[in-house]
Parts: C-alpha cells; structure tokens; sequence
C-alpha cells in the first residue's frame, strides 16, 4: 500500500511561542552563545571578553569566518588581505556626497552598502560557492568603516580621510574618522569595544541578516537589512541615550530623585537592563575597567549613577536583576576616546558587520528558508465584499 502522509498531512503544526520569541532556539550555531544566568558569552569555544582583552580585532575576526585563531604568520596575512579592502569603488564614491547631505551615517549605511554590493557584482549567497561568500563579506565588512567615516565626515562639510593599509582596523577607523593617528590607549580601547560587540547571539540585527540570507540574497542585502534592525534605539541606538541620562541628572544630588521619577513614572532607564542578561554584563564589567583606567570626573559621575540606579531598581522593582549593558560604559569609553556621539551606533555597526557576515555565511549552507507563521486575530472570514458606491 503507497504512503499518502505527506500528501494528507497538514504543512505544518502550529506552535505556540513567546512574544518576541524569547528563549526560542531557532537553529543550531557553532559561532558563539550567550549564557545569560552566568553572565558569560563566547565566540567559537573562546571567551569573548577575554578575547577583547588579549586579542586583535583582525584575530577574532579571523576567527568568526574561518573558524580558528591564526598563528603570527597568518593573522598578518589576514591582516593585510582584508586592509586591501579597505577603498571603495568609484561608483560608491561619487554617491556619498549626495548620501551624506540627505542623511546620517547610520541610515546612510544602507543606501552606500547596496551600492557596494551592485559595485563589487555581489551575487545571491543561494548561486555562489562558500569561497565567493566569505569574499564578499571580507568586502563589505572593510569597507563599512570607509563607508561610515567618510558619510560623517561629508555630513560636516568636511572631506574624507583615505584608509591606510599600515593601521589595524580600529586604529585606521579612528584615523579615517579624525583625519589624524589615534592615541595608541584610545586606539586600544576603542579595539577592545569593537571586539567585545562582534557577535552576541541572535540578536534582532542578526536575526535578520539570517533571515534574509535563508532567501538566498546577496551579501549586501544581508546587510542592510541588518543595519536596519540596528538603527532602531531598543537595539543599537542606546549608548549615546545613555550619556545623554548622564547629562539630564547632572550632578550628584539629582541622582536619585531624577531616577526615581522615571522609574515610578515606567519610563526606561537607558543602559539599564538586558533580554538575556540575569547578571552583571559582561561586556559592561570590561568597558567600566577600561573607562577607570583612563580616570576623571565622567567615569566618577557614570560609577555613581550607576550604584544609585542599581539600588534604586532593586527597591522599586524587587525580584529583578536589573544592571548595566554594554551601551552604559561603552557611552563612556567612546566619550573618552573623541568620538562624536553621532558616532556610538556606527561605530557599533562597524564591529557588528562582522558578526552579522559570520551568519550569513552559517545560514547560506542551510538550505531551509525561514519561514514562521502567524495566528490570525482580525474579523472572521469570509465575509461578502461589499458593493461599491
């Protein structure tokens, strides 16, 4: 007797999950988790704290897209190919003006990085081989930081800064963005936040970079549909939101009447807080060291608040664990290393980029497109379509 479950069967069994998806486990990864109750994340089996401690940014992307830490000789080789990469196609840069004086680098980001793709012949990640990826993405992540300084810089009426092939990543994104070579401390610093932001799970941004990928899209629209998901400020746009809470108390004595206002009031308290985290962020416990390491009033201020805001969470809001993220200290960090709070969220796409192509190249080997379903709640069909008139 012939089989005839899959023709009977229906397409699928509905499923009943958590708004936002939340603890869903969609696929199997091996670029990283996000431990949340242990206050720990890694990328590959490596701590990614400490590989922001310990390592270059070159290193650890290395790392995400072939799978390994490189050894002297081939780190300086990776290095080199992807500082190759670094200029843009004429076609890109005669645009840029004309991108920068309709909007700001985040959003500008978008347009810039389809013209990169159209540029470069980036093709469907579904009709190349794994080798024409993982170049397209080298591509496109070298040329972010081109793409987001020179998009400020025109914003300013000022011209931008070529790359230079001899500075590491950060550093030369400093130099592109400043038109001088960074403070080899600030220029460290700003690596180690770059690094400790490459992946951190399945985020809303990388989420949709896999997504579109299971489509078979090309690397760019990868991409951007990535930058989008980023733009929005409950994902990416919280670090300079943070500074400006710092601002709004102002001194020591509106600390805690100002908190307690917002709180009681529902609002949310910008770098507070986590999807995942139970704990201490890990990310916020290294850009707190590095802010200390360079000292002065503003890391004094930001520890205060952050001790009131913590003590005043856990009295107004008892039985939850509410600390620091990564945008609270990295607002810090950035504002000690001169970079124009414009900038925060660009600059976190700067490092993301990377995350998000190691994804792209994950989820371009599984053949299966994401594809959810939704439960229908609107008025009971069918209902007779009306006449006209």
């Amino acid at each position: 007797m012939p089989n005839n479950r899959a023709a009977t069967a229906p397409s699928f069994t509905p499923v009943d999950v958590p708004r936002g998806l939340s603890g869903v486990v969609v696929t199997d990864t091996a670029l990283g988790d996000v431990r949340g109750r242990e206050g720990f994340y890694h990328y590959r089996q490596y701590s990614a704290v400490e590989l922001a401690q310990t390592r270059g940014f070159e290193d650890v992307w290395h790392l995400l897209v072939h799978g390994e830490l490189p050894d002297a000789a081939r780190g300086a080789a990776f290095a080199a190919r992807t500082a190759a990469l670094r200029g843009l196609p004429e076609e890109v840069r005669v645009a840029l003006p004309a991108i920068a004086a309709a909007t700001g680098p985040l959003a500008g980001l978008r347009t810039a990085l389809s013209l990169l793709g159209a540029s470069l012949g980036f093709r469907p990640v579904y009709d190349v081989d794994v080798d024409r990826r993982r170049a397209d993405t080298l591509a496109a992540c070298a040329a972010v930081p081109t793409l987001l300084t020179a998009l400020y810089r025109l914003g300013r009426g000022l011209e931008p800064v070529e790359p230079r092939d001899d500075l590491p990543y950060a550093a030369n994104y400093l130099y592109m963005l400043t038109g001088s070579e960074p403070d080899p401390a600030r220029a460290r610093a700003v690596e180690q936040y770059l690094i400790s932001t490459i992946d951190h799970g399945f985020n809303a941004s990388t989420f949709t970079a896999r997504v579109i990928a299971s489509t078979g899209a090309d690397v760019a629209a990868c991409l951007v549909g990535a930058v989008g998901a980023l733009s929005g400020p409950l994902h990416g746009g919280a670090p300079s939101r943070a500074l400006d809470t710092l601002d709004a108390i102002g001194t020591s004595d509106r600390i805690d009447s100002w908190i307690r206002e917002r709180v009681l009031a529902g609002d949310r308290i910008m770098g507070f807080g986590h999807a995942v985290y139970r704990t201490e962020d890990p990310r916020s416990r290294m850009l707190r060291g590095i802010a200390r390491q360079f000292g002065g009033s503003l890391v004094d201020f930001a520890v205060e608040v952050e001790h009131r805001v913590e003590a005043i969470l856990a009295e107004l809001k008892p039985g939850r664990e509410l600390h620091t993220n990564v945008e609270f200290y990295a607002g810090v960090v950035m504002e000690l290393c001169g970079l124009p709070r414009e900038m925060f969220t660009p600059t976190f796409a700067a490092a993301r980029v990377v995350g998000w192509s190691a994804n792209i190249l994950e989820q371009a080997e599984d053949p299966k497109i994401i594809r959810p379903a939704a439960r229908y709640v609107g008025p009971v069909p069918p209902v007779a379509v009306p006449v006209a008139g």
